[in-house]
């Protein structure tokens, strides 16, 4: 059977949830076609077969997996006639500690600085839960959030100093061509491009030279969708 996708999706079928970026682009580096299932924000219901009520997941035939970093696991084992995801249990784990920085680092203080930006991609009838889970979780407004962002936004960038060390010597974290190593990083910008004009990484940063060698990875892939005004 048919890989079956179970993607976020905002206003107008837009997909631009970092974590969905994550399985997207891992299932473009193992080849894999598939069968999209759109979510929006208050279609948890359409998740229940799975057991819990997050996006990304999958089914594949008779197997379901939930979380970004578990379907790449998956996908290694199910398909190793395939492009690797990780290539060795070394390469696995630092795909491992770079995913848990982004998390809990890079995804964090990117999302106090466009939150209310993304507050206007999300479908209408979404939009309430959006405002209310997201203010419970910052403790003020989705636009007191982002006020004084262009004074925050250095330590943002201060925070990516561990992976531009990588990219400022090599075009991609994982090395000479992208792997899952790359994708947590790439999801986080790629969300940000898709829903907010604001600039997070500098032109002449080595981040952004990589974020523009992922957005043409893969047959562009990621540059096909516009980005944000």
């Amino acid at each position: 059977m048919a890989i079956t996708f179970y993607d976020l999706c905002g206003k107008d079928g837009e997909r631009f949830s970092p974590f969905g970026w994550r399985t997207r682009m891992a299932l473009a580096h193992k080849g894999l076609d598939y069968t999209l299932e759109l979510v929006k924000f208050t279609e948890k219901d359409k998740l229940g077969f799975s057991g819990q009520k997050l996006v990304p997941v999958i089914r594949d035939g008779e197997t379901v997996v939930a979380d970004s970093f578990a379907i790449a696991e998956y996908l290694d084992r199910a398909y190793p006639d395939r492009p690797a995801l990780f290539g060795s249990d070394e390469a696995r784990g630092l795909a491992k500690a770079v995913n848990a920085f982004v998390d809990r680092t890079v995804q964090i203080h990117v999302g106090g600085l466009i939150v209310h930006d993304v507050f206007g991609h999300v479908d209408e009838a979404c939009q309430g839960y959006f405002r209310e889970s997201r203010e419970a979780r910052f403790g003020k407004t989705l636009e007191e959030v982002q006020v004084g962002r262009e004074e925050r936004v250095d330590t943002f960038r201060k925070a990516l100093e561990p992976l531009r060390l990588v990219v400022k010597d090599q075009p991609f974290l994982c090395g000479d061509a992208p792997a899952y190593g790359d994708f947590p990083l790439f999801g986080t910008l790629q969300w940000a491009r898709l829903t907010s004009g604001f600039p997070l990484v500098e032109a002449g940063d080595p981040v952004h030279a990589w974020f523009e060698r992922m957005l043409d990875a893969y047959d562009g892939l990621g540059r096909a969708i516009p980005a944000a005004a």
